[in-house]
């Protein structure tokens, strides 16, 4: 099931979510805009264009996630989404201007998933317990489209407990760990065949106890005759992408794990129980795991779904190159 959540404006407002689809999105298109928790920040008190640079209109940041003062999981990437498209000449010098620092160094990089967004990830996941600074000191910096920045922005947040679910569609189970230890082995059915679920690793983008999910929105049917429309309200859901894939619990499949069941529209089912358990184990940045699906992976901006590339391909996304974190 699926449906759209909204979330853009400019930086300097203080507030959340990424926009994407909601429902099971068997039928959605693998694109994201990535942008989630708004950016957050007081301008230096040299909030204006060097004066070495041309005049011209700013260059504002729409979101940097996660958010100032949260704990997320240890797949979280930190993503940077800017209200104007940044021009490849200007990229190397905008990723230097955004450093990131850790409690623990890690080694990492940023990747342009789009002219608009950069994700800086590391090359493996995050240390728990990890305290982590972004300082986007963008003041004068350009975007090669010219526009300059006018604002500094910092973010600090924390890597929670290591909880991962790793999901077997062919074996319609869900295995939960935390801090390496089975936590519990869940029964699931996940996406039918004309509807599979994503592979690949999926960092949580957020949870809701409930969303109104609709098969027209992701443009599976909006024909109320049709076998496959639907327009529910569905409790303790999981969201994985931005396409549309939460797990969760639904009303048409309210005893997974058999496989007797025809499938969902992509989406990963738990009993109700279930659905309520692991919804409170889970938090934004948490990996989710989907393997044994006939789809291919997805997009790594498909919500966070950064660890879907491997290292050499990230690295290709980057201006910069692999880093080390400063040292907090």
């Amino acid at each position: 099931m699926e449906r759209r959540r909204g979330g853009i404006g400019i930086a300097l407002v203080t507030a959340v979510v990424l926009v994407g689809a909601s429902g099971c999105g068997g039928g959605g298109t693998d694109k994201a805009s990535g942008d989630d928790s708004k950016a957050s920040g007081k301008p230096s008190a040299s909030a204006s264009p060097s004066p070495t640079k041309p005049a011209g209109p700013p260059m504002l940041l729409e979101t940097i996630t996660p958010q100032t003062g949260t704990t997320v999981g240890v797949a979280m990437p930190v993503s940077v989404v800017f209200t104007n498209p940044v021009a490849a000449k200007a990229r190397a010098t905008v990723e230097k201007h955004m450093k990131v620092s850790a409690s623990q160094p890690v080694v990492g990089a940023w990747h342009w998933l789009t002219d608009r967004r950069a994700d800086w990830r590391p090359k493996a996941y995050w240390p728990s317990g990890t305290t982590v600074r972004i300082d986007a000191d963008l003041t004068g910096v350009s975007n090669g489209n010219g526009r300059y920045g006018v604002h500094n922005y910092t973010h600090t947040f924390k890597i929670g407990d290591d909880v991962r679910a790793q999901v077997s569609v062919t074996g319609h189970t869900m295995k939960v760990t935390r801090n390496g230890t089975l936590v519990r082995t869940l029964p699931i059915n996940a996406g039918s065949a004309r509807y599979p679920t994503w592979n690949g690793t999926m960092a949580v983008i957020d949870k809701q106890e409930k969303v109104h999910m609709t098969s027209c929105s992701v443009h599976i049917s909006c024909d109320k005759g049709s076998p496959n429309y639907y327009d529910l309200t569905l409790p303790w859901d999981v969201h994985l992408t931005q396409s549309g894939t939460y797990v969760h619990y639904s009303t048409g499949d309210p005893t997974p794990g058999s496989g007797s069941a025809r499938g969902s529209h992509g989406c990963v089912h738990l009993s109700k129980p279930d659905a309520k358990w692991f919804y409170g184990q889970v938090k934004q940045g948490d990996p989710v795991t989907i393997t044994g699906s006939s789809r291919a992976k997805a997009s790594a901006a498909n919500g966070y779904a950064d660890f879907n590339l491997g290292w050499e391909q990230w690295l290709a996304g980057s201006a910069s190159g692999q880093e080390t974190t400063g040292t907090l």
